[in-house]
């Protein structure tokens, strides 16, 4: 959900429009002399992985269970459809970004210049879903760690503290802590790494239990075509949808990749979504086969005891584990532009646009100086962070579920930040009429036909002036679209919510 700031031009350089190999430079991926903002450091690969560790977490041991309710034809198209349209959420914060100065990306950024009265709210969902979140993590610790113990040794007796949930939320803790006091996402990569290794695990543990057949017992009826019917079905839908939300870390990410082009992190989009809809449709078939209408929530709790799915327990303690840190990072984000927020006047917001490639800064934002890539002083990083740890620490041990709560934070979070947003911030920004519209578009002209082709590559490809106005046009209509799709999804799924609440 959150995200970053920037350092403003020492020099104060102005681009000079007439020439075209200047304008080409200014925007070529990695040159420094003309951006404003930071430039980053982050490999193509980093970003790939820390965006798929984002996507990837706990929830795709119930996609088994989804795809029972739906049955095999119907889950998969399903999941595949929110796969392509998180995916589309996640191409348009890469088309917003280019209306904001370079390492200066965030919802909070945006929502500046196109809804600055509404950008609290915004904010505030994003740091309570992300907060959320990750508690949920520290709960699964707990509730996890004492049958891993168990699993390896029976016999505990004078150390049954290590069957308290509490003593494993401690100690967890304490290897986390660190992690979230890391400014840069790039810095988690190789925790991501080993989370990536976790979750290759597990698919392999479900597609191996499968590929044996030892399961074949315990069995019930398959439906292919069949679905369970329209409750189950969208009792199911939530889980399938949320799966794919990583917007939040998506801005940090685009601030700190070394090569911003088009091309390169259309490509970060693609890769990484497509990998997760690859891991997920693998996990569902392969799990849902293995036990039929009779899976249940977590596979891997449905196997045997041994080694083999004491392990994969592990391997789901670890993959959250190295999860936390990318919740508390946009958390943080969104924690500080909440308190730094204040009422802005329509005549203010108009003026108050960040620049790009040689342009005067205009957002007051923007224009301060920080040694740091995220522009929060050391003290304010040091307090929100610990503040957060903090709660989610005492929440994590006074709570032992927080089912119901997140069902309701995630209905109205991550439906926000994966489509409602991306698609209102887009189609605002992107508006003919718009003076960052017409200020972008006089750059791109400025930059000759080559800029053009360049900015234009990526979900839509290259082409003429004429077929370019034209894809645009599709492209915000396609926003708009999309902002739509994310309302239908929050009614749907609170409703369903409220609905298995009441009924239950």
């Amino acid at each position: 959900m959150p995200y970053s700031a920037i350092n403003a031009d020492a020099e104060g350089h102005v681009a000079r429009p007439g020439s075209a190999n200047s304008s080409r430079a200014r925007r070529r991926p990695g040159s420094r002399g003309k951006d404003t903002g930071v430039i980053g450091q982050a490999s193509w690969i980093s970003s790939v992985i820390n965006l798929v560790n984002t996507i990837v977490g706990a929830g795709v041991l119930a996609m088994p269970l989804a795809m029972s309710r739906m049955g095999i034809l119907l889950g998969t198209t399903i999941i595949l459809w929110s796969g392509l349209t998180a995916g589309f959420g996640l191409y348009l914060q890469t088309r917003c970004a280019r209306y904001l100065d370079r390492g200066s990306a965030s919802f909070f950024a945006l929502s500046q210049i196109t809804y600055p009265n509404a950008a609290v709210i915004f904010d505030a969902a994003i740091s309570i879903k992300c907060f959320g979140v990750g508690v949920s993590y520290l709960i699964i610790i707990g509730d996890l760690m004492p049958g891993v113990v168990q699993g390896f040794t029976s016999d505990v007796h004078g150390l049954q503290f290590l069957l308290d949930r509490h003593f494993w939320v401690t100690g967890f803790m304490l290897i986390v802590i660190p992690l979230s006091f890391l400014r840069r996402l790039d810095s988690l990569k190789y925790t991501s790494v080993i989370a990536l290794i976790s979750i290759g695990y597990l698919v392999i543990l479900v597609v191996a239990h499968f590929a044996k057949g030892d399961t074949m017992q315990d069995r019930g009826p398959i439906r292919v075509v069949q679905w369970a019917g329209i409750v189950p079905t969208l009792s199911s839908f939530p889980v399938i949808v949320f799966a794919y939300t990583c917007h939040q870390n998506m801005f940090s990410i685009l601030n700190e990749i070394s090569n911003n082009s088009p091309f390169r992190t259309t490509s970060v989009v693609t890769s990484s979504i497509g990998s997760a809809a690859t891991i997920y449709v693998l996990v569902a078939i392969t799990g849902y086969l293995s036990f039929g209408n009779n899976v249940a929530g977590n596979i891997v709790g449905m196997y045997a005891p041994s080694v083999a799915s004491t392990i994969g327990k592990a391997a789901i303690v670890i993959l959250v584990m190295f999860s936390y840190p990318l919740q508390v990072h946009p958390c943080r984000a969104s924690v500080d532009a909440v308190l730094k927020w204040r009422p802005t006047r329509i005549s203010e917001s108009r003026n108050s646009s960040p620049s790009r490639a040689g342009s005067s800064p205009l957002l007051p934002s923007a224009k301060v100086s920080s040694p740091k890539g995220d522009g929060i002083g050391e003290v304010r990083f040091a307090a929100i962070t610990t503040g957060i740890i903090v709660l989610s620490y005492i929440v994590a041990m006074t709570v032992s579920s927080l089912e119901k709560v997140l069902a309701y934070v995630g209905s109205t979070g991550s439906t926000s930040i994966s489509f409602i947003l991306p698609g209102l911030f887009y189609y605002k920004i992107s508006s003919p009429h718009s003076p960052h519209h017409q200020r972008l578009t006089k750059e791109d002209d400025d930059g000759g036909d080559a800029s053009d082709d360049e900015e234009d590559e990526g979900l839509l490809g290259g082409g003429s002036s004429k077929s370019g106005s034209w894809r645009r046009t599709l492209l915000r209509r396609l926003s708009l679209a999309l902002a739509i799709y994310g309302f239908v999804v929050m009614v749907t799924c609170l409703t369903t919510n409220t609905f298995f609440i009441v009924a239950h």
